[in-house]
């Protein structure tokens, strides 16, 4: 249990980091890209104000300069335009900037021309096709490999500007990379720490627990001489005397002691670091069939409906004898707390990679609130704990423990409040 504690610390912590981390990466890497873009439509923008090249003095960005698809990109106090005046600003822009042009003729389709001049990757005919493969887009902009494009019509021309971008998506694409990898050490470090002072946070709730087991323990074992001698001297008397009321509640009362005290042992037991099991393969199918017809007769004596489906030649690697236990104290539990002529049913099935044992009963009331704490140790749906139905709160706890000695899982469900399901599942 505190095993799994400290796994539930470590992947709680390790997620929140991951999430945090994801969240910082990606707005850094939008942001980057988004500045990348619009840096780009700028200088686009400006290269399709004047006919596809640089005008010979860059004074400030044009107010009236609008790319397509983007109508508050010159607004004035637009933090982003204030960006963008002083990128085309600069005396170097003209140098700086790698760009080609193709541009057609809009009735005829016909090529007019093609200028490369200020770039030396692109020649004429790839230019051409780049151009061809942006007309078939139908975008007035966007990206084609590393160049950004905008496409700009006048009365009689479509003219395509290109953009080099490579320089800047190299650093966009160096920079993420970058953070991932960072991220990713931090992950590994921060692991390793966690896993190193996890321990040391979860150890003093671990000596309480080995406290608080082997104080359950020991006093079981205690409990044991006096409740032996208890009952012994009940009998004495009960020879001496003869049987009365007074001498057998004390030996009911003794045998109710002497169960729970039984109960609490077996519990810690199984909660101990390695508890004693012997994992077998065995026919699971085999063993619920033997108990289910152990409880017919009881359940014909207390006037219960029980009924069972088990598919056959099911196998489980698993302590036979524990599984047993498990067993009985499902039918035990569904005995006991369903209503009068109730239905019990239980249900072995085995299908993708799992097996599944179910076991379902008829109740007066069962709460929906109740099902989180029903696997807790004393908790009983009746709050007035009526001795008469003989249960200690311990039977569900056994089997939870069963069940996750087994690697299984184990849950209760109440579709009316009328009925409980319990559903347990093993790998198979």
């Amino acid at each position: 249990m505190i095993n799994n504690l400290r796994l539930k610390l470590i992947g709680a912590t390790m997620l929140s980091l991951l999430i945090v981390l994801s969240v910082v990466v990606g707005v850094i890497a939008f942001s980057t890209y988004q500045g990348i873009i619009d840096d780009a439509d700028a200088v686009l923008s400006l290269l399709a104000d004047n006919g596809g090249s640089f005008p010979e003095k860059i004074d400030e960005f044009p107010s009236d300069s609008v790319v397509p698809g983007d109508d508050n990109i010159g607004a004035p106090g637009n933090s982003a335009s204030r960006h963008q005046n002083d990128i085309l600003e600069s005396p170097e822009l003209e140098y700086e900037t790698r760009y080609f042009t193709v541009t057609f003729n809009i009735r005829s389709g016909n090529l007019v021309s093609v200028n490369t001049g200020k770039i030396a990757a692109v020649d004429s005919s790839s230019a051409v096709e780049y151009a061809e493969k942006v007309l078939a887009k139908d975008k007035t902009k966007g990206f084609i490999d590393d160049y950004r494009y905008l496409v700009y019509e006048g009365e009689i021309e479509t003219t395509i500007v290109f953009l080099d971008c490579a320089r800047n998506l190299s650093t966009f694409r160096t920079v993420i990379t970058a953070s991932l990898g960072i991220s990713a050490v931090g992950l590994v470090m921060v692991l390793v720490l966690l896993i190193f002072l996890s321990g040391r946070i979860v150890k003093p709730f671990w000596e309480n627990y080995e406290k608080q087991r082997r104080f359950i323990t020991d006093a079981g074992h205690d409990l044991k001489t006096p409740l032996t001698v208890i009952g012994a001297d009940a009998e004495v008397l009960e020879m001496d005397i003869g049987e009365n009321e007074w001498i057998t509640d004390i030996r009911n009362q003794v045998t109710r002691l002497t169960d729970m005290t039984n109960s609490l042992i077996m519990l810690s037991r199984m909660e101990e670091p390695e508890p004693q099991y012997q994992m077998i393969d065995f026919p699971l199918s085999d063993v619920v069939e033997e108990v289910l017809e152990e409880y017919r007769s009881l359940a014909k004596t207390h006037e219960k409906n029980l009924s069972g489906s088990i598919q056959p030649m099911i196998s489980l690697h698993g302590d036979e004898k524990s599984i047993r236990r498990l067993l009985g104290v499902l039918l035990d539990n569904a005995m006991k707390y369903s209503d009068e002529h109730g239905t019990i049913n239980l249900t072995l099935e085995q299908q993708r990679g799992t097996i599944r044992l179910m076991v379902f009963n008829t109740c007066p009331y069962m709460s929906k609130d109740s099902l989180p704490h029903l696997f807790d140790r004393f908790y009983r749906t009746d709050e007035s704990r009526n001795s008469q139905t003989g249960g200690y709160g311990l039977g569900l706890s056994i089997a939870a423990a069963i069940v996750t000695a087994h690697k299984g899982k184990i849950s209760a469900a109440t579709s009316d409040e009328k009925s409980l399901l319990i559903t347990i599942t093993f790998p198979s």
